[in-house]
């Protein structure tokens, strides 16, 4: 069942934060009563509930449970309760807003446009240079002319740093100082260039770009895709439509800056690539002692809400990949590896099999008579995914047959077929599918510090509807 299923305008978003608001600040809430939420939700449904000694004693029997509750915030507490944290769970959250939760589950989210990278100047130095990875459009960096592959080393005049840059970043308006890189000499200089950007209430199509090439006798389609959205499903099925009747022969899927989302939708792309194995097994999804009833499977199918899936029936994909794609872009590539021939190329994908659900303060603990003094949930790992094989996507990342990093300083352009890893996958392609190039390409001076959409509050998640 859906659990997040809201729709807010602008002028109603306003609306509900300034009714909460005032609900909450008469109704006010004590930590111990969320603490008591965050364990109860935890205790029932976290994937690792039995690696926690905490949840393993369930406490809420014990005579110092209030006590036990009172020892610290609900951002602290959550976290106290959480198995290997720098290891396993790296990706369970907690938030303190359900309502910009929700949003961004739709593809709503304040933004001024430009999706970034952060790197080090140098190996060991704390400051570190941006650079644009694309442009959302009809912002407002689209329309003060923010490309691709453009440097910057400051915000407001203050130069970049690994522990100030959140902080800079996270204004709803603030100025960007850009740079030139100087290949001779390595350097990276400030250009006299300022670029102010707004943020602005947004909804992100994920489907970023789609086109068609012509490579000798084959019809290649090309399918740039950021997010697993389900409010876009049509869309995306609209997009294959297309290719369907442009009679293509190859498909490059684009999931480089794709952290996940939908495990439904997930399941939709792999039949919209395939539509030869409706009704066997995409996905496993198992839960852990207490829900194991609720393990399933994930379909391949030829329909959704009454529309009929636009299958391509091919054999082979080539799908393209950072460090960056994550989650549910894992699982499509995990789920369709037993079927067809998965040609990965880029660098390491993140390394997440495990799919979440947002838990509200509620008695089943879904959004129905959610408890209106707070606006706490949470978003744990309850379930980890597998392909048919029961084959789960390693910690490490998937690695990719042919290993090519993006060069920060020669991004190129996204859809043209000179990019570099577009390129690589045409090249191969053309070349009757032999790699031209399986080497690593090592970056310059920079190593990696953050993805701008690994700042945003819910990133790198696979979440079930």
């Amino acid at each position: 069942m859906k659990q997040y299923k809201l729709i807010i305008l602008t002028s109603l978003l306003i609306t509900l934060l300034g009714s909460c608001a005032k609900d909450l600040d008469d109704s006010p809430i004590s930590n111990n009563d969320i603490n008591d939420f965050i364990y109860r939700g935890l205790n029932r449904n976290y994937l690792y509930v039995n690696n926690v000694p905490a949840l393993v004693e369930n406490k809420q029997n014990t005579a110092n449970y209030q006590a036990f509750l009172n020892s610290n915030t609900p951002e602290n507490f959550f976290e106290s309760l959480l198995f290997d944290r720098q290891n396993t769970d790296r990706f369970s959250w907690i938030t303190s807003d359900y309502l910009a939760l929700e949003q961004q589950f739709q593809g709503i989210s304040m933004v001024n446009g430009m999706e970034f990278g952060l790197k080090r100047i140098t190996l060991n130095s704390d400051t570190v240079f941006g650079y644009v990875k694309y442009v959302l459009p009809n912002t407002s960096a689209a329309l003060n002319n923010i490309t691709r592959g453009m440097l910057f080393t400051s915000i407001n005049n203050e130069t970049l740093t690994v522990s100030n840059f959140r902080r800079l970043i996270d204004n709803d308006f603030y100025s960007i100082q850009l740079a030139n890189y100087n290949s001779t000499t390595n350097e990276i200089t400030p250009n006299g260039t300022s670029v102010t950007l707004t943020k602005q209430v947004y909804t992100e199509n994920p489907v970023f770009l789609s086109s068609t090439y012509t490579v000798d006798t084959e019809t290649v389609g090309y399918l740039v895709y950021n997010s697993f959205t389900p409010e876009f499903n049509s869309q995306l099925n609209a997009v294959f439509a297309n290719f369907n009747a442009s009679g293509i022969d190859q498909l490059v899927l684009d999931l480089r800056y794709n952290p996940g989302g939908s495990v439904n939708t997930a399941t939709l792309l792999a039949s919209m690539i395939t539509g030869q194995f409706n009704g066997q097994i995409a996905s496993k999804l198992n839960y852990n002692f207490n829900l194991s009833s609720n393990n399933r499977t994930y379909n391949f199918t030829n329909s959704f809400n009454g529309q009929t899936v636009n299958s391509l029936n091919l054999s082979k994909i080539y799908v393209l990949t950072t460090s960056n794609t994550a989650s549910a872009s894992e699982m499509i590539i995990n789920s369709l590896k037993p079927y067809i021939d998965v040609v990965q190329i880029g660098t390491n994908s993140t390394g997440k099999s495990q799919a979440s659900i947002t838990l509200y303060d509620s008695p089943n603990f879904r959004r129905a008579n959610v408890n209106p003094s707070h606006l706490y949930a949470m978003q744990p790992l309850v379930a980890n995914t597998a392909n048919v094989n029961d084959e789960v996507v390693p910690g490490t990342g998937i690695v990719p047959q042919t290993v090519l990093a993006e060069d920060i300083f020669n991004l190129g352009v996204l859809g043209d077929q000179t990019e570099p890893l577009l390129a690589e996958a045409i090249a191969q392609i053309d070349a009757l599918n032999r790699p031209t190039n399986t080497s690593t390409r090592i970056l310059k001076p920079a190593v990696n510090v953050i993805h701008s959409s690994s700042i945003k509050p819910f990133s790198n998640s696979m979440y079930l509807d």
